[in-house]
């Protein structure tokens, strides 16, 4: 949310300073998260001076120049020289001298300095408009009135607009400071708490006589559908000329980022940003019948919206229509092509209306108009105020554009809203807020906020809620206003924090998974945080079919929850891999959703890694080491390990597909180098190596009980080594499977060491070399004890995998 610190002080009845108001507008919850200085001429004309040219003579070296002496009122004159066609003795001009700065209309600053020109002395310029930000026109020099007086500063003359610029982070709920006059309210309600007093309001603009048209040119308006459109408000205005603004609306919009277009339509602009309540001018002439219907339309009724657009409408849209049934605007959303104003409007038809949030929020998303009115009605305006905020921008209409009043003010109001009541305990509010607040304070913050006083006694009280805040409906958020007014940096820090205690939940989520995290970050991995939402083009329809897609979605690319972690997660590989970051270690925690059955959902919470590039770069020591699976892997391992989980059962993959780990059955981790396939829907063009943990899974796998820890052995350990003779398919797993069916307590630790393979082992042989570590807790083990285990070690791989044990 912008806002204009000079249009803010139209309304205040005190002017703190720029800086002051920053820090005030923070502390009642409308968080400032820049403050920037706004100028209508950039520089603001600074520097500059009104000159009078003296003397005007050719330069003797360059037949398109002149040597000119100017009057700056501040001694001698100065020597200039100018290249301008229509410079002459006697003008008015304006006068960059040395050290002043100019800044073009285009182009970079440039600061004045003493310089020879074609072997002349210049002390300064003589200047355009577009040389100094006041146009586009670069056809001689800026020639100013006669009567003015030389030395004068230019900003006197030109009065260029400095202003400071807000950028307000407002939460969702606070529709009541989307404009200039509810940011104003919320402050006077500050300064009335800090003074101790009620005297500070909000100096909202009065209106004045309109002034009436001879004829009459009434509009009738119908509501049909009153749920969406519970008041409409609608003026005719006749006589109006569409021109450019005057230059105050004009710099009132430019200073908040809003285009000027011409009178009529920056008015309502202007109007939305001053009160927070959407408008919409219609030309009168093309509202068939005279009269305006509030209705919905058949399911997929053509309208040419003001873009040119043809857009099919959903039976859900509220329309605004003429007396034929014709569609002229989407209500709250967007105008129509054949009935909004023109050059050559001369009757306009204002309407200031009120639409249901319900209504207004999904028709914006459906079509992806995303305008200023429709953020503001889907999070709700003031129903109170239509009427006021209509006759407010006629008198502004009538003022600026010629227009008189054509019609009695409409106000179609079927079923008046009741004011919302809230009762709340003086002890609720000491409890959630922590602080003990006087009961006249109370009073005093409320009232200041438009909030009434309908009943109080020793132990509670009732107030009605402004329809300006249409949030507000329940006893936290009386507590919540009353917190912020007075100031969230005013809550006392208290002596005592008194907690209940909880048992300890076994195994504990958070400290596992930050066990994890705290491994992965040591080893060199970055956790990245992606969006759950994703795009629906990532997936096949075999995905799609149990997806949950979204109703109301943020934009096309982002339509569904994410199935799978893969997808989002490439997305920050391509767009590092893209700025040159070839070298990644990534893992992030995150959730997939799926659907299998209607209105049941799943969430899945998930451990991802991503590596891609090197393990090592390349030194005088090595070569560089790209990563691959056997890198990935001892991660997987690393983690399980770290979190007490052995046991691991290999599957091996399918073509393409990912290698399982499961653990007493349960698949814990998929693991595996991304299909090329995939990489190429992100334009990823080195491998990507994948690990997914199905995080439940492992959790549920976890022992509940307390860790236990042992002595370490006093007594040595024993290697002895195998070399196994195997069939080439035969993978290690199989190796550690067979292992395992020998159950000795003496086998500690198996590992492979070295695989070779050659012709001289047989076709489609190879060899494994294998260690096996041997250790007894309570002795020392003897060569008898060694052997036997060993020998039924070898029986198992001879009996199992068809083994030879090379001598």
């Amino acid at each position: 949310m912008t806002i204009s610190y000079n249009w803010l002080c139209d309304y205040l009845p005190v002017k703190p300073s720029p800086e002051e108001l920053s820090v005030i507008l923070t502390r009642i919850g409308l968080e400032v998260e820049s403050l920037e200085q706004f100028e209508s001429v950039k520089g603001s004309l600074e520097g500059l001076i009104i000159g009078e040219v003296l003397t005007v003579a050719q330069h003797p070296n360059a037949d398109k120049l002149r040597l000119t002496t100017v009057n700056t009122g501040n001694g001698e004159p100065l020597n200039i020289v100018c290249g301008a066609p229509n410079v002459a003795v006697g003008q008015k001009v304006v006068v960059a001298p040395i050290g002043a700065t100019i800044y073009p209309a285009s182009g970079e600053p440039l600061t004045m300095k003493k310089a020879k020109i074609r072997g002349e002395e210049s002390h300064g310029m003589l200047c355009a408009e577009d040389e100094i930000g006041l146009g586009g026109s670069h056809e001689g020099i800026l020639v100013l009135d006669p009567a003015l007086q030389p030395g004068t500063p230019a900003r006197e003359i030109f009065n260029p607009v400095q202003d400071w610029i807000y950028e307000i982070g407002l939460t969702p709920n606070r529709m009541d400071a989307m404009s200039h006059l509810g940011v104003v309210k919320d402050v006077c309600a500050y300064l009335n708490n800090a003074e101790n007093t009620l005297q500070h309001k909000a100096l909202i603009p009065e209106i004045s006589p309109l002034p009436q048209a001879t004829e009459a040119f009434p509009i009738t308006v119908t509501i049909e559908n009153t749920d969406a459109c519970p008041r409409y408000s609608g003026v005719t205005i006749s006589g109006v000329k569409i021109q450019p603004s005057p230059d105050w609306l004009k710099n009132k919009l430019l200073a908040i980022g809003v285009r000027p277009i011409n009178n009529i339509v920056d008015i309502t602009n202007f109007i939305l940003h001053e009160t927070g309540q959407p408008l919409h001018a219609f030309d009168a002439k093309a509202i068939k019948g005279q009269k305006v219907i509030v209705k919905n339309l058949p399911q997929n009724t053509t309208f040419v919206t003001l873009d040119e657009k043809e857009r099919k409408l959903d039976a859900a849209d509220l329309m605004i229509c003429n007396a034929e049934g014709e569609p002229m605007a989407i209500a709250g959303v967007f105008g129509g092509l054949h009935s909004g104003v023109t050059a050559d409007t001369q009757h306009i038809f204002l309407e200031s209306a009120c639409f249901s949030p319900a209504s207004i929020r999904p028709t914006s998303f459906r079509h992806g108009l995303r305008t200023d009115a429709a953020a503001r009605f889907e999070k709700g305006v003031d129903i109170s105020g239509t009427v006021y905020v209509l006759q407010r921008a006629a008198a502004l209409i009538c003022e600026l554009a010629g227009g008189q009043i054509a019609s009695p003010i409409i106000d179609v109001y079927p079923f008046p809203k009741p004011q919302t009541e809230v009762e709340t305990t003086w002890a609720y509010i000491k409890k959630l807020s922590g602080k003990v607040y006087p009961a006249d304070k109370i009073e005093r913050i409320l009232t200041s906020l438009g909030f009434t006083m309908m009943s109080k006694t020793a132990e509670k009280f009732r107030v009605a809620v402004p329809y300006s805040k249409p949030d507000i409906s329940l006893a936290p958020d009386i507590v919540e206003e009353i917190m912020r007014i007075d100031g969230l940096d005013n809550i006392e820090i208290p002596s005592q924090v008194t907690i209940t205690p909880a048992p300890a939940q076994r195994p504990d989520k958070e400290k596992i998974r930050e066990k994890a995290a705290n491994y992965l970050a040591s080893n060199g991995f970055n956790e990245i945080f992606t969006n759950s939402i994703t795009n629906s083009k990532y997936f096949t329809p075999e995905v799609l079919a149990y997806s949950v897609r979204m109703i109301n979605s943020l934009s096309a690319d982002l339509d569904i929850m994410r199935p799978s972690m893969l997808e989002t997660g490439l997305e920050s590989v391509s767009h590092n891999l893209n700025r040159r970051n070839e070298n990644l270690l990534f893992f992030e925690f995150g959730n997939t959703y799926a659907t299998y059955k209607p209105n049941e959902y799943e969430e899945t919470p998930h451990l991802c890694l991503y590596l891609t590039g090197s393990k090592k770069t390349e030194s005088w020591l090595h070569k560089a080491q790209p990563v691959d699976f056997y890198f990935l892997k001892g991660y997987v391992q690393n983690v399980l390990q770290l979190l007490g989980l052995t046991g691991l059962q290999w599957s091996e993959p399918e073509t393409g597909g990912f290698w399982k780990i499961s653990i007493r059955n349960k698949e814990v981790v998929s693991l595996g180098a991304v299909p090329a396939q995939k990489l190429k829907q992100f334009d990823i063009k080195q491998p990507v190596w994948f690990a997914d943990f199905n995080w439940t899974n492992v959790l549920g796998l976890l022992q509940k009980s307390n860790n236990f820890y042992k002595e370490i052995p006093k007594f040595p350990a024993v290697r002895r080594d195998l070399a196994l003779v195997l069939d080439r398919k035969i993978q290690f797993v199989a190796v550690e499977a067979a292992a395992k069916t020998v159950k000795s307590p003496l086998l500690q630790q198996l590992n492979l060491f070295d695989v070779f393979e050659s012709e001289k082992l047989g076709a489609d042989k190879k060899s494994y070399a294998v260690s096996f570590t041997f250790q007894d807790a309570q002795k020392t083990l003897t060569d008898k004890e060694i052997d036997g285990v060993m020998e039924k070690l070898v029986k198992a791989f001879e009996g199992q995998l068809n083994a030879e044990i090379r001598k």
